[in-house]
C-alpha cells in the first residue's frame, strides 16, 4: 500500500489537528507503534503528551482477549511480540484509556473500519464502550477511504478518522 511514501509531510499534518481533537484534558491516550505502512500516529502523540496527555501502548494479552494500555513515554524500552508488534514492558503501569488512536487498512463514510482480521481492536473498544464513553479515532492516510465496507455485528466503528486532510466526524453508532 505505498500510501505512506505519497504523503511526506503526513506524520506533522495530523499532528497540526491535534488541538482540534475533542479531549479532555490530560486524559490518557492510547496511541500504537506503526507497522510497515501503517499511518504513523507517532508524531501526534508527542504533541498530546506535551499537552499533559499521559500516552499508553496496547499490549497483546492472549488470542481472544482485550488489549491492555500501559502507560508509555518516548524513549521507555519496548518488546517484540510474537506478532511482531512494539510493545510496552509488561512491567510498565497499567492504565484505562479515554480516547484511542487505531490503526487500520481501510474505513468507510460510515465509520466502518477494516482491521488486520484479528478481533483484537472490536473486542477492546466493545469491552471500554461497556464501560465509559469513550473517543476512537482512526489513524489513516486520506488514500485509506473506501466505499462501502462491510460490516459484521460485533465490529466496532470509529467515532472519527484523522488524515492528512484533516479530522473527520461520523455519525453515531
Amino acid at each position: 500500500m505505498q500510501l505512506g511514501a505519497a504523503v511526506p509531510n503526513f506524520a506533522q499534518a495530523i499532528a497540526s489537528h491535534a488541538v482540534r481533537l475533542p479531549l479532555t484534558r490530560r486524559t490518557p491516550i492510547a496511541s500504537y507503534l506503526p507497522l510497515a505502512e501503517e499511518a504513523d500516529p507517532r508524531a501526534l502523540a508527542k504533541v498530546l503528551a506535551g499537552f499533559g496527555h499521559p500516552i499508553l501502548l496496547p499490549r497483546v494479552m492472549g488470542k481472544t482477549e482485550p488489549l491492555s494500555f500501559r502507560l508509555w513515554k518516548e524513549g521507555d524500552e519496548t518488546e517484540t511480540s510474537s506478532f511482531g508488534v512494539a510493545e510496552p514492558l509488561a512491567s510498565a503501569e497499567e492504565v484505562v484509556p479515554a480516547a484511542l488512536l487505531v490503526p487500520l487498512l481501510a474505513f468507510d463514510t460510515n465509520g466502518t473500519r477494516l482491521g488486520y482480521g484479528g478481533g483484537y481492536y472490536d473486542r477492546t473498544l466493545a469491552m471500554l464502550r461497556a464501560k465509559a464513553r469513550i473517543v476512537v479515532i482512526g489513524i489513516a492516510y486520506n488514500g485509506q477511504e473506501k466505499p462501502g465496507l462491510p460490516s459484521a455485528p460485533h465490529d466496532e466503528k470509529l467515532d472519527m478518522v484523522l488524515t492528512e486532510k484533516g479530522l473527520r466526524r461520523f455519525p453515531p453508532r
